[in-house]
């Protein structure tokens, strides 16, 4: 009588064995390179942050002001630009914060200061830092500040009102970018947010903001 050939239990595991440990090695593999990609993203996310802040302070990108230590070594021009201020305050801070002046003109390459005033409407001591920026956003690489009450936090004792200057100039190599050849009005606009966990130093710090002239 005949008999068919069969293929024993332990022969047909063996022979599926190494597509099994294929399948497992493909999924380490596609597994490790999902995990890079995550925590490449990650790091990128955290580098983001500071990479953005320096290249809008190199360019002036969206408007973002320049620091300079000094007037313009060219001096004033002729031509001249209205300056408006323009103050707000977010959420949570309970400040009164406002311009002295609402607009002013100056020369080209002049250095001005001007004034806003903040008062602490709480009962208790409180913290808060400016974020600003110009406006037209293409300005942002042409104004120049020499000394801001946005280059630190500020914090107020319960009812405290204070002076806060600001000295700037817009750059005279304004002149040479035609495409800022119509611009008559610039605006600097504030926003104070609050701080929340705010670093310790004396209030006296703010003596530094009284009126002096331009400095």
């Amino acid at each position: 009588m005949d008999h068919e050939p069969t293929i024993s239990q332990d022969v047909s595991a063996k022979s599926g064995s190494p597509a099994k440990r294929r399948g497992l090695g493909r999924d380490v593999v596609v597994a490790s390179i999902c995990g890079g990609v995550v925590a490449l993203m990650v790091g990128a996310s955290y580098a983001a942050v500071p990479f953005y802040n320096w290249f809008c302070r190199a360019t002036g990108f969206n408007g973002t002001t320049q620091v300079a230590t000094s007037a313009p070594a060219t001096g004033p021009i002729a031509r001249k630009i209205s300056v408006r201020f323009d103050s707000n305050v977010a959420p949570g801070l309970p400040w009164k914060f406002e311009p002295e002046q609402s607009e002013i003109e100056v020369n080209v390459g002049q250095v001005a200061t001007v004034f806003y005033t903040v008062t602490n409407q709480a009962a208790r001591a409180t913290a808060g830092q400016a974020a600003y920026n110009v406006a037209p956003l293409t300005v942002g690489a042409y104004f120049q500040k020499i000394n801001c009450f946005c280059f630190t936090e500020q914090t107020m004792a319960p009812g405290e009102k204070r002076e806060m200057p600001v000295v700037f100039y817009v750059d005279p190599s304004i002149a040479a970018d035609h495409e800022n050849d119509g611009l008559s009005t610039i605006t600097l606009s504030y926003t104070f947010y609050p701080v929340r966990d705010p670093v310790v130093k004396p209030l006296a710090s703010g003596e530094g903001d009284k009126r002096k002239g331009n400095l």
